[in-house]
């Protein structure tokens, strides 16, 4: 199957009254703002808003294709900046009611983007280094920004039961978000997690359940799942309810240029599990150049793997433009998706954009967890270490301009991750409550 150019899909992106077809939602049917339509990532088929994820032409992905406010950018600034600090201030770009602020929600976002100075003279980089660190979210990671779109999917669609297959940050989200709406929550994660992230799931009182093999197990077992009709009425965020929920991720790119004064970086740095993520900073990005509300300039996207579940880095490397699923074994479990779903688009960004797909081991990862901490005071998860040792690693090969104003993710909180850092983290030292033993320790 051959993907289609990123120019058509951005046609799909920003769609005026216009461009609507006869296979759009009926006025009045379903209401999720400036959502007009579901379109074919591959072939460009329009459907009715639902949750569908598949299209029924050739099987290619859905994603929302919008009717966006054009022509008052200043305007439509000076709204986003008038609003709640949260996702909610960019209602407007998103697949959500108008009234969706005043909804039960977990209300993610706006979290810091911190200048880090420190960690840029660590890594020799002389231009604006930043971290945008999502670990401030109400579940400590970047899901509640996904999750938080597909609640409100999943209250449009009449869905009572929402659920999810996950690598664990997700499942906490999820969690979350349905206590909060009050919505019943069973959610589905590989059986080996970490604990703070299974415990995480399983504190908000819904049914958590461990599926023996991976996180691709897990996700071709809520396929099938979807399918029967033990699965009525469930809404699986990442499956039936993905094109809505694939958008909460565009947020960052509003936060990131909004927090940077509306202008776009220069290089920014994503970690890849999935690759939804990153395909929709991207979609986010365009979208903030096609509305006029940042000056439309080249900036370079880089990819983040870890090395035991490096598919995409792989293809980059060989110039190939299939993605050959791989078997995960790595500390970055938030990452290890073997079969990554947009792996392909990510290949595309990449090299459209200019950018890599890179990887690093996973002692590197615990030294560049380590490092972000003892510069920044920033505590990341372990795939906040993989964008960081990726970082550095894309300084030292010259494939990153050190010079240019650059934006490393951390999507969330090490407390989750502690297994990763603990062999080598503990105290500096163990003495007897007394000054001469202090003074014997040399910590004087």
């Amino acid at each position: 199957m051959r993907r289609k150019g990123l120019a058509s899909m951005a046609v799909n992106t920003v769609a005026s009254t216009s461009d609507t077809t006869s296979a759009d939602a009926p006025a009045g049917s379903v209401s999720l703002g400036p959502a007009a339509a579901l379109s074919c990532r591959e072939c460009g088929e329009r459907s009715p808003l639902g949750p569908d994820f598949a299209c029924g032409v050739c099987f290619g992905p859905l994603e929302v294709a919008y009717e966006l406010p054009t022509g008052d950018a200043e305007g439509l600034r000076r709204r986003i900046e008038a609003g709640p600090a949260s996702i909610w201030r960019y209602a407007p770009l998103l697949p959500v009611p108008e009234d969706v602020a005043a909804k039960p929600n977990t209300n993610p976002g706006f979290t810091k983007l911190v200048r880090a100075d420190n960690l840029a003279r660590e890594l020799g980089v002389t231009g604006e280094l930043h971290v945008k660190d999502d670990s401030g979210n109400p579940t400590h990671s970047f899901k509640d920004r996904v999750v938080a779109i597909a609640v409100e999917a999943a209250r449009a669609f009449g869905f009572t039961t929402l659920s999810c297959s996950s690598t664990g940050n997700l499942a906490g989200a999820v969690g979350a978000a349905a206590a909060r709406a009050g919505l019943r929550s069973c959610v589905f994660i590989p059986h080996d997690l970490e604990q703070g992230k299974v415990v995480m799931a399983a504190v908000y009182g819904g049914e958590l359940v461990g599926i023996e093999g991976t996180y691709d197990d897990v996700n071709r077992f809520c396929s099938e799942l979807i399918g029967d009709p033990a699965g009525e009425g469930w809404g699986f965020v990442n499956v039936n309810l993905r094109p809505y929920y694939a958008e909460g991720s565009k947020t960052l790119a509003y936060e990131i240029c909004e927090q940077l004064g509306w202008r776009l970086p220069d290089q920014l740095v994503i970690p890849i599990a999935s690759g939804s993520q990153l395909t929709k900073i991207d979609k986010g990005l365009r979208e903030l150049i096609a509305l006029g509300l940042v000056e439309d300039r080249p900036y370079k996207i880089f990819g983040a793997q870890a090395a035991g579940c490096s598919p995409v880095s792989q293809a980059f490397k060989g110039g190939h433009d299939v993605v050959r699923p791989v078997r995960p074994d790595t500390i970055a479990k938030s990452l290890a998706i073997g079969n990554p779903a947009d792996g392909p688009y990510v290949l595309d960004i990449a090299r459209r954009t200019g950018g890599a797909v890179e990887d690093v081991t996973d002692e590197q990862v615990v030294d560049a967890i380590k490092l972000l901490a003892r510069t920044e005071g920033i505590f990341a998860e372990t795939a906040g270490g993989v964008t960081v040792g990726v970082t550095r690693k894309l300084i030292e090969s010259g494939r990153l301009d050190p010079a240019l104003t650059t934006v490393v993710l951390n999507t969330g909180d090490g407390l989750k991750t502690l297994d990763a850092v603990a062999p080598s983290s503990g105290p500096t030292a163990v003495i007897r409550p007394t000054l001469d033993a202090f003074r014997d320790a040399g910590l004087g």
